[in-house]
């Protein structure tokens, strides 16, 4: 998006499930693999408070969008699956017979790896051949890579799943397969996400309540366009850290497990007994949930201004208690709340580098967008990409007559 043209990328709203272009992926299908496809979407998602803590059985507050993965499959009578990207890549072909299965490290272990899973979970499996499509940008912060995980996972059990389960099982996908450590939170609000509605899930009990979006206020997220080359290496240092401040506090505080299971004033009480940096990692994420907490309290009484606040504290936390930001990413959270209109803004995701939410009144939305890629712009020489989230349902299988509506 130029700075000299500075508009906002939204999208209508579609009608339920009928998207442009995805009949042209049932046709491709046809002419691939000479059969008739089912057609299956999974939808990617914003996180709208709340990083770093699934890992810690913690809170957070997703919400499904309308950007989705879609999968056009036939179930087949042998024991091969046969995969297709539009997106690029090799038309690739695994069996399930596979007695040791392991990952490829391209674009089709996203695919494959739901399958062993899922297998390996007890679940009886046929072979089939899909061919895979998306509407989220790649890369982009709202985990397109779990709604692939999530559709593809919906189509191999031809939907007869129990939707937590199966984001349980996309979750062990991604952290036994592929080795990356994660936690449920991605595929969980792509299988259980609601439309005009965070889905905040407690990821130890996996409980949750919808948690309603106020109509007068938007979601806009904004592509720094910046990557770090440390952001892999210190994601894991982070984990470390953090691990060792929950193991030091384990005798100090009977029953704590994980760090949702201690209070701030818990973690303040035995400041003395850790390094400083692990006291710090362990104050954004007992903060952290006490700002989910507070968020879904704030959406559900429709305070949209406690709501950025809280987004604003998320993100000084990230970036001097966690230290995960950087400085393209404080650069677009601070013009962010210097713009009129724009509630609250923080960076998302692992961070250093990658993307920012800001929570945006609905009348504001447009000047937003134009200040903030032009101020970006001014300090960084970095042309940002912005868009606007709309909001989503979770998994579901996409019937010819909802294509044709």
């Amino acid at each position: 998006m130029g700075v000299a043209n500075a508009k906002l990328k939204a999208r209508p709203v579609p009608p339920p499930a009928a998207i442009a272009g995805r009949p042209a992926l049932q046709m491709r299908f046809g002419a691939e693999f000479k059969l008739e496809p089912g057609l299956y979407r999974a939808p990617g998602r914003v996180n709208l408070i709340g990083e770093h803590t699934d890992d810690n059985d913690g809170f957070m507050l997703p919400e499904a969008l309308d950007l989705s993965t879609w999968v056009a499959a036939a179930l087949g009578k042998n024991r091969t699956l046969r995969f297709k990207s539009l997106l690029g890549g090799e038309a690739l072909e695994f069996t399930l017979d596979d007695p040791a299965p392991v990952p490829r490290h391209d674009w089709s272990d996203y695919a494959r790896r739901v399958a062993v899973t899922l297998q390996a979970a007890g679940f009886a499996l046929k072979g089939a051949d899909m061919m895979i499509d998306s509407d989220a940008p790649i890369g982009s912060g709202l985990r397109s890579s779990a709604a692939l995980d999530v559709s593809v996972g919906f189509a191999l059990l031809d939907v007869a799943v129990d939707r937590v389960k199966l984001a349980q099982a996309c979750q062990r996908a991604e952290s036994e397969f592929v080795g990356m450590h994660c936690g449920v939170m991605d595929p969980f609000i792509s299988c259980l996400g609601v439309a005009g509605q965070a889905l905040p899930p407690d990821c130890g009990s996996l409980d949750y309540r919808p948690a309603p979006i106020a109509p007068s206020v938007r979601l806009v997220v904004c592509n720094s366009t910046a990557h770090h080359k440390l952001a892999s290496g210190e994601y894991n240092l982070r984990r470390a850290e953090r691990g060792r401040g929950v193991a030091l506090l384990t005798p100090l505080l009977p029953g704590v497990r994980t760090l949702r299971d201690v209070t701030l004033a818990q973690l303040v009480a035995h400041e003395a007994a850790s390094p400083e940096v692990a006291f710090r990692r362990r104050r954004h994420v007992v903060t952290e949930d006490e700002r989910v907490l507070k968020g879904v309290a704030a959406l559900e009484a429709e305070n949209v201004v406690e709501f950025g606040r809280l987004a604003n504290a998320s993100h000084r936390s990230l970036r001097d208690a966690y230290q995960v930001s950087c400085r393209e990413l404080d650069i677009l959270a601070e013009l962010a709340w210097g713009i009129e209109g724009a509630l609250g803004s923080r960076m998302m995701e692992g961070g250093f580098g990658g993307w920012t939410l800001s929570i945006v009144r609905v009348e504001a939305v447009e000047r937003f967008t134009a200040d903030l890629a032009k101020g970006y712009a001014a300090a960084t020489k970095l042309t940002p990409e912005i868009f606007l989230c709309l909001t989503g349902d979770g998994v579901s299988v996409v019937t010819p007559l909802e294509i044709a509506a």
